[in-house]
């Protein structure tokens, strides 16, 4: 968040010392304010005081604020969304750059005016006062949870994108894996340092290396993973293997995991935000709705794409570098598991989490179906336990993409295929 703000101080520098050097083609205009010095004098130092005072108010209400939604939703959208706020960065940027032009204009202001000078300070003032009325509507819409679930969805869409960019066929996904060359690798590669999450990889950087040298790489945990001092970093095949220095600088390593390129992490976020709203102390299930409508975008999106982007091949086809990434069962388990866990009692998310799974079986393919199919039986039997009355079962069977309030009666062959996937898994047991 400090960038903007640092070039703005950059950005003054020299502005300050252009509109001096312009100075003598600036005053051909109409001066304003037609003001004397000590005019001018107070003028500059109300908008000091203006603008200081908006930069104290914007960072000590944000940082509250900031905190307030982290502990009512989830920590994880202070560093992935908040403090990356291109709005909040600009506005803030534009409070310095004001402060500072303010008071270089001032330091440099005796017995004559400079009126091109006071004026356009003036007119910084005048457009801060506009951002920070600006700023306060902005920031009270973006601490909504429907605004920071939506945000991190479109972040998680466009990490899921770049991941996966190819689109699913049924067959696509069908296809096994290709296999390392040997079943013993010829080096392991282990971490050295201090324990850190995997955030990045530079695959084009190790196809490179890997095809200088004619071996394969496979990086051992996949993006997002904790790794700690001694464990296997990189396996090596091949008689020629890559610098092992070289290796090492092509991963990114971080405190925490981000949206980068982290294909699960969005999806991690949003089920946080859902689950703690449905705790015992919050007791919001609506929020909860709110996540589960993005849960079903990114799983619906997710689901169109091809997920078998694990092996990176040569161009003439063979494999050169292995980084694992999630499988179509780790993003239905990571959506439904846990929501299920905590709400399945709540009729709204019961409701919600069915119309997720109902939809997702009629808008993708079939090999995304079985997964759905088991989580629809699992919901169903834990439904089961949970409402000991024959209505309120009733009742939290029904989809409903509203939660509670908005259920519809599914076509006949969509209910054909619902019931017959509720009752194969009992028949085979």
């Amino acid at each position: 968040m400090w960038l903007v703000p640092f070039f703005a101080l950059l950005i003054y520098i020299g502005a300050i010392r252009l509109v001096y050097l312009l100075e003598p083609w600036l005053v051909q205009i109409e001066p304003w304010p037609p003001w004397g010095v000590a005019g001018s004098q107070r003028l500059l130092e109300t908008i000091i005081t203006m603008t200081l005072t908006f930069v104290v108010f914007t960072f000590g209400s944000l940082l509250v604020a900031i905190q307030i939604a982290g502990g009512q939703l989830t920590p994880r959208i202070i560093a992935t969304t908040l403090l990356r706020d291109n709005a909040i960065r600009f506005t803030v940027g534009l409070f310095i750059f004001t402060l500072l032009f303010a008071t270089g204009s001032l330091a440099r202001l005796e017995t004559d005016v400079h009126h091109a000078v006071v004026g356009i300070a003036g007119v910084f003032g005048f457009l801060s006062i506009i951002a920070f009325l600006y700023l306060i509507d902005y920031a009270a819409r973006l601490l909504r949870p429907v605004s920071i679930v939506l945000r991190v969805s479109q972040l998680g869409r466009d990490v899921i994108e770049d991941v996966f960019p190819t689109t699913v066929g049924d067959e696509v996904d069908l296809m096994p894996a290709p296999s390392l060359p040997n079943g013993q690798p010829d080096k392991v590669i282990r971490y050295q340092g201090r324990p850190a999450i995997i955030v990045a990889v530079n695959k084009s950087a190790l196809l490179k290396m890997a095809q200088k040298t004619h071996s394969v790489v496979e990086l051992v945990p996949r993006i997002g993973d904790f790794v700690a001092s001694g464990e296997p970093l990189f396996r090596l095949y091949g008689a020629t293997l890559p610098d092992e220095t070289l290796l090492r600088t092509m991963i990114a390593f971080g405190p925490e995991r981000t949206l980068e390129e982290d294909a699960t992490f969005a999806f991690r976020i949003i089920v946080d935000i859902a689950i703690k709203a449905l705790s015992k102390a919050i007791n919001d299930p609506t929020t909860a709705v709110l996540a589960i409508d993005q849960l079903q975008r990114l799983l619906c999106f997710v689901g169109k794409r091809s997920l078998r982007e694990e092996a990176t091949l040569d161009q003439s086809g063979e494999l050169r570098v292995l980084c694992r990434t999630p499988d179509w069962d780790d993003f239905v388990k990571l959506t439904f598991s846990e929501i299920r866990l905590y709400g399945a009692g709540n009729f709204q998310i019961a409701r919600r989490l069915r119309a997720v799974l109902e939809s997702g079986l009629q808008v993708l393919p079939a090999c995304r179906r079985p997964a759905l199919e088991a989580e629809l039986v699992l919901l169903d039997q834990q439904l089961a336990e949970l409402y000991r009355f024959p209505e309120d079962l009733a009742l939290a069977r029904v989809a409903d993409a509203q939660g509670l309030g908005g259920s519809k009666p599914l076509p006949d062959e969509a209910r054909i295929r619902m019931e017959n996937a509720q009752w194969e898994p009992r028949r085979s047991a």
